[in-house]
């Protein structure tokens, strides 16, 4: 996928959310590491006040879940009564995104938003609620635009898929 393709989504995307969020100076709670450039070229495209600040979870090596997600880095921030978008780069299973929104919950915001940009609808396994999805996937590996396999490839501006030999 050409990186023209995901900028021109992500885009759309920052005009759909600052429609539906004007008023509202929503914070985006960024998942590190992989959803640093979508975040920064969403923030990009917003239109409306709003704030950003990161979470770092792990859950990954090599090309699967390790089934474990260990919070790295927490958040900071006073939530309450604040609207909150969750900002990922993939949401798969949905284990990782329920447990950071349970964690989330706690703080009392006024309300808690997903947006992801990729998402791998045959392996959810989690009654999630999506908000914001750029682009449903098929279940394949891919790396590129701030995703990564064991930690390489992040920096590629197109999207690839991973594909074994």
């Amino acid at each position: 996928m050409a990186e023209s393709e995901i900028k021109q989504r992500v885009r759309e995307l920052a005009q759909q959310m600052s429609r539906e969020l004007d008023g509202k100076n929503p914070l985006f709670l960024a998942v590190l590491n992989g959803a640093f450039i979508f975040a920064a070229d969403l923030m990009r495209e917003m239109t409306i006040p709003c704030e950003i600040s990161f979470v770092k979870l792990a859950s990954y090596q090599g090309t699967t879940s390790t089934g474990t997600i260990k919070e790295v880095i927490g958040i900071n921030e006073d939530l309450a009564g604040r609207t909150v978008v969750i900002v990922e780069d993939i949401v798969e299973s949905g284990l990782t995104m329920k447990r950071m929104m349970e964690q989330i919950g706690t703080r009392n915001p006024a309300s808690v938003k997903v947006c992801t940009l990729f998402f791998k609808p045959e392996k959810l396994v989690e009654d999630l609620k999506l908000d914001y999805v750029a682009f449903e996937i098929p279940n394949d590996f891919i790396l590129g635009y701030g995703l990564d396999y064991d930690q390489q490839g992040r920096g590629l501006k197109d999207l690839y898929t991973l594909v074994k030999e």
